[in-house]
């Protein structure tokens, strides 16, 4: 027998436990409501399999008229905790193993936000979702230039994860602006029948408009922050100084008149009738010009290199070059230039202020808060899984102020590592960081009656939709108790482990029988086997004797 007749014969249409990464499992995203394919495809085999079985489910029970209940997510039971309340954003930190649905939980609180979204439309989060490190983690080695990642690691400041975190977000928010709403992989903003994004943000009041053109000016996308600026001044009907231009009109044309007079001293004389006085004071006069025109030039490039190159040295986690900073501040108009408020130093006052920025612009296009969801530290390239290494990225973050900003939350999902590096930490270091307000889930553990329920929910997820109702024990034999799958599944402790032991369950008895024996259910015999072997795996794998 092989595993897909043992499948077709239960009407599964896909093995509910072959897949062990939460971004790329095709049940999870079914489950989630996420998942590509079309009803009508999975309409059409479930028919096929039901025409060939002649019956619509493993019991026997014939025709399949009875439709089984969809597909509902599973939730760890520490879930609600970690997502708070979505209209006042709060921050969690959880502890867990490589396996223990991490990633699913970042996966289900994103789902989550968009479906508080659409029910809310006035009062809507913004997710930002830091699950890929990497382009972060190698610009601070460059720019450290440290002997090892780790010596490069050490020098990282809370600030550099702020700017991070702006960075992540401000580019999106342009996007959507600059393209009436409609770019891809933007902030959705809101529709209204009678004027467009555009128009809405253009009768904005200044001191939004400032805010906007502010956070743009330092946290835009590298390589397009100097164009899509000048794009968002016309959309918000921002434009130059008139000292500004007074200026350059003298830089171009100031010397023409002292030119001319030159040049054409004998015509003038010809037609004015009179004399042109000599023509070297004449030429003294355009010397005069000389000073718009190194004001715009040369005095101009200096300052703007000047401030870029500080902009460049503090803001480390973008890499944009000294005039990409340089010229877009500049450009901003003379009376919004507050230098205090930019992050020219390594005070983390002109980043909150930053923030608040964000969160003022953001809160007048319907989001009332924003929700940060860190995940997969352990896996950057430079990181490697590297405790000591995870612990130099993580540690500046857990401060308090960070970490209980109003209208913003943080969701750190951490490696197991880390805990055991955070028990070791001083007292003074608990004060700084206050657990104790942090929503801290010291452990993301799972019992065997919740991986039985997160199984048998998988595995009702894959059935045909004419089937009827099934439980995970009805594949294993009569002499198989509820209670000794129950204890089975809590030898496995993580969700990963679990479905690895169901998996092989069912290869290793469709291995061991022929499809004319129309032996379906899993024996006990299989079942204790296979728990022994799995079970071993998994304490050698906790004790660090061999890999997962």
């Amino acid at each position: 027998m092989t595993l897909a007749d043992l499948l077709q014969h239960w009407a599964i249409t896909e093995n509910p436990f072959r897949d062990e990464e939460a971004r790329s499992d095709a049940v999870f995203a079914k489950m989630m409501g996420t998942d590509p394919r079309s009803v009508e495809r999975v309409t059409t085999t479930a028919s096929a399999i039901i025409s060939a079985n002649g019956h619509g489910n493993g019991n026997g029970s014939g025709g399949g008229s009875q439709a089984a209940p969809g597909p509902r997510p599973a939730y760890h039971s520490d879930f609600e905790k970690l997502l708070g309340n979505p209209y006042h954003p709060s921050t969690s930190i959880v502890f867990g193993e490589k396996g223990s649905g991490k990633t699913a939980i970042r996966l289900q609180i994103t789902d989550r936000i968009r479906q508080h979204n659409l029910d809310h439309p006035s009062a809507r989060i913004l997710p930002i979702i830091s699950d890929d490190l990497n382009p972060f983690l190698d610009r601070i080695h460059q720019v450290a230039a440290g002997k090892t990642p780790l010596e490069s690691f050490q020098t990282i400041r809370l600030v550099d994860h702020i700017d991070a975190l702006l960075h992540r977000a401000v580019p999106r928010l342009i996007d959507s602006i600059l393209s009436n709403g409609i770019a891809s992989g933007g902030i959705d903003l809101p529709t209204e029948s009678k004027r467009t994004p555009k128009q809405r943000i253009r009768r904005w009041e200044p001191s939004l408009k400032r805010d906007l053109l502010q956070v743009q000016a330092i946290y835009d996308r590298p390589g397009e922050a100097e164009d899509r600026a000048k794009d968002l001044r016309s959309v918000l009907g921002v434009w130059p100084d008139i000292s500004s231009l007074i200026w350059i009109a003298a830089a171009a044309i100031g010397w023409l008149p002292a030119a001319v007079a030159y040049f054409f001293e004998t015509q003038l004389e010809a037609k004015l009738g009179f004399d042109i006085p000599n023509p070297y004071a004449a030429i003294t006069l355009a010397a005069l010009w000389l000073i718009p025109l190194f004001k715009v030039t040369l005095l101009q490039r200096i300052l703007t290199r000047a401030v870029g190159a500080r902009l460049r040295r503090q803001v480390r986690s973008i890499r944009r070059g000294d005039l990409s900073f340089g010229k877009v501040v500049w450009k901003l108009p003379r009376r919004w230039r507050d230098w205090g408020s930019l992050p020219l130093g390594d005070s983390d006052a002109p980043r909150y202020g930053m923030l608040g920025k964000l969160r003022r612009v953001l809160e007048a296009l319907g989001y009332v808060g924003i929700i940060v969801v860190v995940d997969r530290v352990d896996e950057p390239t430079l990181v490697s899984g590297d405790a000591d290494r995870m612990r130099a990225v993580v540690w500046p973050m857990l401060n308090n102020k960070f970490l209980q900003q109003e209208g913003i939350g943080i969701k750190l999902l951490l490696p197991i590592e880390l805990r055991h590096l955070l028990m070791k930490e001083s007292s003074a270091f608990f004060q700084q960081a206050r657990m104790d307000k942090q929503g801290f889930v010291e452990q993301l553990t799972w019992s065997g009656a919740m991986l039985y329920d997160l199984c048998e929910s998988r595995m009702r997820a894959c059935r045909t939709p004419c089937a009827g109702p099934i439980s995970l024990l009805d594949m294993f034999a009569e002499d198989v108790t509820r209670q000794d799958l129950v204890d089975s599944l809590d030898q496995m402790r993580q969700p990963r482990d679990a479905f690895k032991f169901l998996y092989r369950c069912m290869t290793e008895h469709a291995a061991n029988v022929t499809r004319d024996q129309n032996q379906w259910r899993i024996p006990r015999g299989v079942l204790e086997m296979v728990r022994r072997q799995e079970a071993d795996r998994v304490q050698q794998f906790y004790r660090g004797i061999r890999p997962a």
